[in-house]
C-alpha cells in the first residue's frame, strides 16, 4: 500500500484490556478490518490503547492525531462503551483533527466499510 496513511482508527488493545476473556477473537478481527484497507488500497494505521494502566490514553491518542491531516477518524465500538473514554477521545479528534470525519465502526472487522462512508474518492 503506498502512500501516506488517510485513516486513523482508534481502538482498545484487546491483549490490554483487562479480563478474564479471550481477546483472540477480537485481536483477529481488528486485523482482519486492517487488512480491508490494504485490500481496498486505503493506507490506514492503528491506534490501539489499554486499559490496563500501561497508557497515558490521553497522550498516545493526542499524538496520534497531531501526526497528520487525518480524512477519517474510525472510532472503534470498545471505545464507546466507556462513555467517559468516549468523550475524551471524541474531544480529542474534534480538537487535533478538526478536519476530518469521524465514523464509528460496529465490529472490529468492520472498520473499513466505517471509514469508506466518509472518504473521498474511494
Amino acid at each position: 500500500m503506498d502512500g501516506d496513511p488517510r485513516v486513523l482508527v482508534i481502538g482498545l488493545d484487546p491483549y490490554r484490556v483487562p479480563g478474564p476473556w479471550d481477546p483472540t477473537p477480537v485481536a483477529e478481527g481488528i486485523a482482519a478490518g486492517m487488512a480491508r484497507f490494504e485490500e481496498a488500497g486505503v493506507p490506514a494505521r492503528a491506534c490501539l490503547v489499554g486499559l490496563d494502566g500501561s497508557d497515558d490514553i490521553e497522550a498516545v491518542v493526542s499524538a496520534a492525531l497531531r501526526e497528520r491531516a487525518w480524512e477519517v477518524v474510525v472510532v472503534g465500538g470498545g471505545v464507546r462503551g466507556d462513555v467517559e473514554l468516549f468523550e475524551r477521545v471524541i474531544n480529542l479528534v474534534h480538537r487535533h483533527a478538526p478536519g476530518a470525519a469521524i465514523a464509528f465502526s460496529n465490529t472490529p472487522d468492520d472498520t473499513y466499510a466505517a471509514a469508506a462512508r466518509w472518504l473521498t474518492g474511494s
